[in-house]
């Protein structure tokens, strides 16, 4: 049960019509007598405003209304009514003033009362109403309102009271009643609440909502068996309404009985009459917590499979159940399921994303390129498709046509940022091509175990790959992942070693504790004679890692191996061996002769 606030008063009680509008003329004013002439401007302000929507013009035909009769009390309160005010309390003073003018017309007296509410002035809208209360007993609404407002000042006491008034003159109201018990447990008489339902049920025991509200206050009470029977007993009546379903849903939910809450979801999710943006928040909400995922696994597919009977074309529904069957481990389902949506129509470009993203994610090279093909068919401007066109190219080794792809990708990108990723792209492109295109596959295993190479089709390549970087640099001087991979080449190479420093340290100061970048850093350091700083890092580097990457622990072993630790070294190239990493290389490795440990300064 909501408290019931200020705000909540003055939705229920007080609107206006506010409507801008194309600019209208009114008529002149005609030559009548000075006594209507206030008439006549007010009427044409209205004609103005409810016809036209004009409403400076209305508002400046009341002012003048006001102007020729400053008693002429209907021009304050259409101003008042219409928003034409700048400010809330200019509102009451000119609800204030239609209403002293002409205090015997009770719509003005109710809508002073109203103003005071909209400025949040509720000691005095509390008086107007009180007076009201007396000048009109017989209306029930205005106990509501002095009830409310009672509460609002924080004397639920006398809320009670005028509740209680008006329960003895106009006997059961079922506003008023759950205000009353909505009062009684905040006083914390929730026995007398509990009195007030069980006496309405007995008066309609066929209505379920009343066993709900009783239900409601039994689980207040901590009286969670009875709770339960009245619950039950509303399903009895009504075992699909929607009130009644959530009212136990959130009861579960409070007692942490998570079972039996899934299980009553399951009507729940099956009605039509919870809209599916509800469902959807739910299901999010039980999905949120991967113990609670995979604990109650069967009653969450459940829910998904449900919904995705039920919304079958709902892009939301297509993702969330999509998504759950990419956490059960079900990629292949997944990737079917926005297969069967591609022929949407319109087409659905965060299909084609998806789709594109999990054949990527499966290693399937031809039908990445199929699938992007047929996105850039449709979404031809589309800059990410262009890219993704180019990672399937450099997938399959094909440099010189990724090349051309992520450059006319270029034309579709519309800022600096997102040009200097793709020239660091491209720069990588032109890397592989050096590395596993022009050269040799020896030549290759040698840049792989940080030695220079030195054909001239691989330096032609390094040397497009570095123009690209600092293209893409130029564009974003911050962009950590072209810097980290020019520094880390420019240490394969052994030259420009300071730069490549200065770069690395700068990935390592705008990132958080990366290990690959860390390893960069710390190759360079290696390069540049600082073994010892070089050590500290990688072994950072490594820790962080989880000891899962071949390449940090053969770094950290060729440290080790130069500091003159080789049983340390040999430990983790084997790991490193274990993890994948080329036996050859580590053969040649470990049979390198042991280094002596350098003395002590």
């Amino acid at each position: 049960m909501k408290r019931l606030t200020a705000t909540a008063i003055l939705c229920l009680l007080f609107s206006t019509a506010f409507v801008t509008g194309k600019d209208t003329s009114a008529a002149p004013a005609p030559e009548w007598p000075d006594s209507l002439r206030s008439v006549w401007f007010y009427t044409e302000g209205i004609k103005q405003n409810a016809i036209f929507g004009d409403t400076v013009r209305a508002k400046g035909l009341f002012r003048e209304a006001i102007r020729r009769d400053s008693t002429y009390a209907p021009a304050y309160y259409e101003l008042a009514a219409n928003g034409l005010y700048a400010t809330p309390d200019e509102a009451v003073e000119l609800a204030g003033e239609a209403y002293r003018l002409d205090t015997t017309n009770k719509w003005y007296h109710q809508f002073y009362g109203q103003t005071l509410i909209y400025a949040q002035r509720y000691d005095e809208a509390l008086n107007v109403y009180r007076k009201l209360l007396k000048a009109h007993p017989n209306d029930p609404d205005n106990y509501r309102v002095v009830a409310a407002l009672y509460e609002q000042k924080r004397s639920p006491v006398m809320a009670l009271v005028t509740l209680d008034s008006a329960e003895v003159r106009f006997g059961k109201i079922p506003y008023l009643s759950e205000m009353k018990r909505h009062l009684l447990v905040a006083t914390n008489q929730t026995d007398k609440a509990i009195d007030e339902a069980r006496e309405m049920v007995e008066t309609a025991p066929y209505e379920a909502g009343h066993h709900v509200v009783l239900a409601d206050l039994y689980a207040v009470a901590g009286k969670d068996s009875m709770a339960r029977a009245e619950y039950g007993e509303a399903l009895r009546i009504d075992s699909t309404n929607v009130q009644t379903l959530m009212a136990l849903a959130n009861f579960y939910t409070d007692r942490r009985d998570y079972r039996a809450l899934l299980g009553i979801m399951r009507p729940l999710f099956r009605s039509e009459e919870l809209p599916v943006e509800t469902k959807i928040r739910r299901f999010e909400q039980y999905t949120s917590d991967i113990r609670f995922y995979r604990e109650y696994y069967f009653q969450i597919n459940d829910l998904a499979s449900t919904l995705a009977i039920l919304y079958p074309d709902d892009q939301r529904v297509v993702k969330l159940y999509a998504d759950h069957l990419i956490a059960s481990g079900e990629l292949e389902q997944a990737l079917t399921l926005y297969k069967n949506h591609l022929a949407d129509q319109p087409p659905v470009m965060e299909y084609y994303r998806t789709v594109i993203d999990i054949e990527s994610y499966l290693q399937h090279p031809d039908s990445v390129d199929k699938y992007v093909n047929r996105a850039l068919a449709l979404f031809p401007g589309k800059i990410d498709f262009h890219i993704a066109k180019g990672n399937v190219l450099s997938y399959s080794k094909q440099y010189d046509r990724a090349i051309d792809a992520y450059k006319e990708s270029l034309r579709y990108a519309d800022t600096d940022s997102l040009q200097g990723v793709i020239w660091g792209l491209i720069g990588d492109a032109w890397h592989q091509k050096a590395l596993l295109g022009e050269a040799s596959s020896k030549q290759a295993d040698s840049l792989k175990s940080g030695m220079p190479f030195d054909t001239a089709a691989a330096r032609k390549a390094m040397k497009q790959c570095y123009k690209a970087y600092e293209k893409s640099l130029g564009l974003w001087k911050d962009n950590v992942v072209v810097l980290n991979n020019y520094a880390y080449f420019l240490s394969l190479e052994e030259r420009d070693l300071e730069r490549a420093l200065s770069m690395s340290s700068l990935v390592v100061a705008l990132t958080d504790n990366n290990p690959t970048y860390l390893d960069t850093h710390a190759w360079v350091l290696f390069k540049l004679g600082r073994t010892e700083e070089a050590k500290k890092l990688l072994q950072k580097a490594v820790a962080l890692d989880g000891q899962e990457s071949p390449e940090l622990m053969v770094h950290y072993g060729d440290i080790l191996h130069e500091l003159g630790e080789q049983f340390m070294a040999e430990v983790y190239w084997r790991r490193a061996l274990e993890k994948g990493y080329d036996a050859r290389q580590i053969e040649q490795r470990i049979a390198q002769p042991a280094k002596p440990k350098p003395q002590a300064p």
